[in-house]
């Protein structure tokens, strides 16, 4: 009877498990890999934050809290945007345009000003930060994606489709670049490829590649953070001639990486995390080696890779034009990232801002890249399920 009473009891908690996985569509691995990194980015930031909570006064399990809640409400907005169907952000990314660029122009002028840099906008009332280029690479991409797919019969008309294309990276690219040159970079470097997948010609691509690096001399000879981008060159390539305060970072990451050894140290038995400045965002990756060593940096690494070759899959799978290039743009713009921070804290890289997606702590960035995630998993589910027809109606639904 007891056993029979204790079966009775778990089907309900069976079924209710069957239909929330049930209603996870899309691909499965990269459902897996976002859990994987979700509970890594817990770990690490708990073990990353008691320097942080000391110094403030504060518990440290309230940052692990305030992390989990963030992974949570991020796991949400994938959910949501991952039931819609993806042709719908065709046009979402006109509005995205529209309100991304006033914003972008607004954080230059009256954000928050943190080491020379304004690329975040307080939220009124609430006591949270909002970095407005987390909305514009989402925004560039989802509009180059849709102009592009739109384009195709006239793709090598230099006023009705290279112009704007130009345009819209140029512009985004230069008021990003002013106060957050890293992640400009990025941007730029996934919309030439986006271009690319575009078929846009060689000529025109050398076109913007051009007016890219005379922006991108302007900002680090002429821009407002130009001693910041210098020094942090000079550091990068005269490490022996630099100061030993603009080489602390560094220096840091690679001891903490040298003595985490293969296996590391442990879970929480990291003691960099007590001398580097950002262990929980920029520098999580050499936190991360110090306490699971060579095989957990390696197996990181795997996981970002196993998850762009799944994103390259659903690319090559996609029926429409406008699918493949928005799951292009994303996934490269998740990977992309993701290794330029892992190389920055290997030293493969001047010193940046640029945390590791959905494992370093941090507010509109988890909520960002979710969405990212969400968007190529609704391309997938568009591989996935077969199509109803449905008889005596038509419906046409933009490319």
């Amino acid at each position: 009877m007891q056993a029979n009473e204790s079966a009775t009891q778990k089907l309900p908690l069976q079924g209710a498990l069957g239909r929330l996985l049930g209603n996870l569509k899309g691909d499965r691995w990269i459902w897996l890999i976002v859990i994987l990194l979700s509970v890594l980015s817990l770990l690490a930031v708990y073990s990353s934050t008691g320097t942080l909570a000391y110094k403030q006064g504060k518990a440290n399990e309230s940052y692990l809290v305030k992390h989990m809640a963030m992974i949570l409400g991020g796991i949400a907005l994938m959910y949501i945007s991952h039931k819609l169907d993806y042709r719908y952000y065709a046009g979402i990314s006109k509005i995205l345009m529209v309100v991304t660029i006033p914003l972008l122009l607004y954080t230059l002028i009256f954000g928050n000003h943190v080491n020379d840099a304004s690329r975040w906008i307080a939220i009124p009332g609430t006591g949270l930060t909002f970095q407005t280029s987390d909305l514009a690479k989402l925004a560039l991409i989802t509009y180059l994606a849709r102009t592009l797919s739109r384009k195709q019969e006239n793709i090598k008309d230099v006023k009705q489709s290279f112009i704007p294309i130009m345009g819209s990276v140029c512009v985004v690219f230069i008021l990003i670049a002013l106060a957050n040159l890293s992640t400009a970079l990025m941007l730029f470097g996934v919309s030439i490829l986006l271009l690319i997948i575009g078929r846009i010609s060689i000529k025109q691509i050398a076109v913007v590649c051009a007016a890219g690096m005379i922006l991108l001399s302007g900002v680090i000879f002429l821009g407002p953070r130009r001693k910041t981008y210098v020094s942090r060159i000079h550091t990068f390539m005269h490490p022996e001639l630099a100061n030993k305060d603009k080489s602390f970072q560094s220096d840091h990451s690679k001891i903490a990486i040298a003595t985490g050894g293969v296996f590391g140290k442990g879970p929480g038995n990291s003691t960099e995390r007590n001398y580097l400045p950002h262990p929980y965002s920029d520098f999580i990756y050499a936190t991360i080696i110090e306490e699971y060593g060579l095989v957990g940096g390696f197996a990181l690494v795997g996981v970002y890779l196993f998850l762009l070759y799944r994103c390259i899959k659903i690319v090559t799978k996609a029926p429409k034009a406008f699918g493949a290039l928005l799951a292009a743009g994303l996934s490269f713009s998740l990977t992309i990232q993701a290794f330029a921070n892992m190389a920055v804290a290997v030293g493969l890289g001047p010193v940046t801002g640029v945390p590791l997606p959905l494992v370093s702590m941090g507010g509109t960035s988890i909520l960002f890249t979710s969405v990212a995630f969400g968007i190529i998993l609704s391309v997938s589910r568009d591989i996935d399920e077969p199509r109803k027809v449905v008889v005596g109606e038509i419906r046409t639904v933009s490319q």
